[in-house]
């Protein structure tokens, strides 16, 4: 499994993903503040509290996103040559 080492958190609710494999880009966590399990994040100060954690990221009260569903979200929300980018540099 890949795992997040680089998680820096950005306006709008974005989060700048850097995995261990080299993918790189944007996630978007705004689709997922509706569900009750992550309303806290929509404090802005709480929000900027992302940590990379157990090939994720994290913050504090343990809301958490797998590395499988970051990298699933910046793969399809950019095209495929921007999605790899950072994959292809580290072949």
């Amino acid at each position: 499994m890949d795992k997040i080492i680089k998680a820096i958190p950005l306006r709008d609710y974005q989060i700048d993903i850097l995995t261990s494999s080299g993918i790189s880009g944007i996630f978007d966590v705004k689709p997922y503040l509706k569900g009750s399990a992550f309303k806290e994040l929509k404090n802005k100060s709480y929000f900027s509290l992302v940590r990379p954690a157990h090939h994720g990221i994290m913050w504090p009260n343990e809301q958490d996103f797998s590395s499988d569903t970051i990298i699933w979200d910046i793969k399809n929300a950019q095209p495929q040559s921007e999605a790899f980018v950072g994959q292809a540099r580290s072949s």
